[in-house]
Parts: C-alpha cells; sequence; structure tokens
C-alpha cells in the first residue's frame, strides 16, 4: 500500500466536506468531474492526487474555489454552499425560508 501524502490527506477532505455540502455522491460528483467513482472514493481517503484539469472541474461543480479545495477555510459560513443547497428547496420553502431570514435581519438592524 502506498503511503499517503499529507496534501492529499487534506485536498481529501475538504472535496469531501465540498461534496457533502453540495449534496452530491461519489458517483454523481464523478459523473459530473467526469472520472470514475473509484478515483472519487480514492481522493476523498488521500489515497491518490489530482491534476490541475481535475482540480478546476473540481471546484466549478462544487462550486467552490480550488483555494478552498486546497488549503481548506469556509466551514459553516461558506455562502457558496449555502446558496447550492437553498437553490435546491421547492419554491414554497425558498419563500418561506427568505421571509425568515428578512425578519430576523430586520429585528437584528440597530
Amino acid at each position: 500500500m502506498r503511503e499517503k501524502k499529507e496534501v492529499n490527506i487534506l485536498l481529501g477532505e475538504q472535496v469531501r466536506l465540498a461534496r457533502e455540502g453540495a449534496g452530491l455522491t461519489q458517483e454523481a460528483l464523478a459523473e459530473r468531474v467526469d472520472v470514475s467513482a473509484q478515483y472519487v472514493s480514492d481522493l476523498e481517503r488521500g489515497v491518490v492526487g489530482v491534476s490541475i484539469p481535475t482540480l478546476k472541474r473540481l471546484s466549478v461543480v462544487l462550486g467552490v474555489s480550488c483555494d478552498r479545495l486546497l488549503f481548506g477555510g469556509g466551514g459553516e459560513n461558506d455562502v457558496t454552499q449555502l446558496a447550492r443547497r437553498l437553490q435546491r428547496l421547492p419554491a414554497r420553502q425558498f419563500q418561506l425560508l427568505r421571509r425568515m431570514i428578512d425578519l430576523f435581519l430586520e429585528a437584528a438592524e440597530p
């Protein structure tokens, strides 16, 4: 078994977090990035690295920057991930949530 490189382990963790945040399975991500599901699994486990073209495709599909995938960050305050999740809501739920946010922001204003 090959020894895992720390950079690949960190990248894999970020890809997994971004994939889960986007609500995608490994298979769905693989299809959209044009790689195998096994490659996505190996990538997330830090077993393999990534080429620059594949990194760019991952970034576009996951809606996060290459920097984010390489260096981490974003976490719970990542607006891009939140926006992607909101886009998947049915219209009625989206409108309800939008109204709740508006009310919260109005109440929070000084």
